[in-house]
């Protein structure tokens, strides 16, 4: 009997003060993240994720925009996007004005950032002045170089008439209007990747460029050598930036060329399908729901491989 009550003792003897004070602790942590974390978390569920699935289940109807009642088409609206020639024009001017317009920021914002990096009179001017158009809106932008390529009453016109030629129909003519709004896009942009270079370049150490320059590097060496994988972070930032940026251009194609014309990139045909004459709701949310898919893959494929080389150290 002694050795019986000895043993339920032992069963029942309380939990030590160490386990009491974890658990309490643990209760803490939890009540504080449900308190800060919380409404966060509540409102990206409510107006991030729950649109998206909503997104997706009008993807699957023939619904027209403001239309009570609608048809259900399956996958019948993203095998149209993927496979008629509409659709694929969409890719392909997607596709060019993305690779223009990232490359060309990135390029000439990196070639502008080497100047600007030198200690020139007036470069903290020249520093504003280059990305201030980043900041100013889409919208304005867009209007004040429509007036710039204004075949008749532009200043582009003007200018080619003291040399003899011809001003081009920038807006009727498809390819032409793709290029006009691909130079806007990329002097709007050039700014910010130049800025985010110049930051790469002040945060280079310059014992390592003294010791190349030590070691007989020129310049061109130098810089291919040390400066530019010293840069492949920034690099990769900016990559990842700009390709995101440019998929999702809507403003400045939507002022400068209002029905599209050749520059139907794939945001801006969704909201053409949608809000524009079609007013294909369920097939634009199709076209939504593909661009999402497209955003993921190249960020995560960025993530995957290329940040393999970059060199943090």
């Amino acid at each position: 009997m002694t050795a019986l009550n000895t043993s339920d003792q032992s069963i029942a003897a309380p939990p030590s003060p160490g386990r009491r004070n974890k658990r309490i602790q643990r209760s803490r942590n939890y009540f504080l993240f449900i308190l800060f974390a919380g409404p966060n978390i509540a409102l990206i569920l409510a107006y991030i994720y729950y649109p998206l699935l909503a997104n997706v289940y009008f993807s699957t109807l023939d619904w027209r925009l403001g239309a009570r009642t609608a048809s259900f088409l399956g996958l019948d609206n993203y095998a149209e996007f993927l496979t008629s020639p509409g659709g694929l024009e969409v890719w392909r001017v997607t596709i060019i004005f993305t690779l223009a317009t990232v490359a060309g920021s990135m390029v000439l914002g990196l070639l502008m950032a080497l100047v600007l990096n030198r200690a020139i009179p007036g470069r903290t001017a020249a520093r504003t002045a280059i990305f201030s158009p980043y900041v100013l809106s889409g919208v304005g932008v867009g209007l004040v170089w429509s007036f710039i390529f204004d075949p008749r009453i532009g200043i582009l016109s003007n200018f080619l008439q003291m040399f003899g030629a011809k001003s081009p129909e920038w807006f009727l003519d498809r390819n032409l209007a793709l290029v006009m709004v691909i130079l806007v896009y990329i002097w709007k942009n050039l700014g910010y990747c130049a800025v985010i270079y110049l930051a790469g370049l002040q945060s280079i150490p310059q014992d390592l460029m003294e010791a190349a320059a030590i070691d007989g590097a020129g310049p061109v060496r130098r810089f291919f050598a040390v400066t530019l994988p010293l840069l492949s972070p920034t690099v990769f930032f900016l990559s990842i930036a700009m390709v995101l940026s440019s998929m999702q251009a809507f403003d400045i194609l939507r002022i400068m060329t209002p029905t599209g014309n050749g520059t139907n990139s794939i945001v801006f045909e969704i909201y053409l399908q949608s809000f524009g004459t079609y007013q294909r709701a369920g097939y634009a949310a199709a076209i939504s729901v593909v661009l999402f898919v497209t955003l993921f893959l190249i960020t995560a494929i960025q993530m995957r491989f290329v940040e393999r080389r970059v060199h943090y150290a």
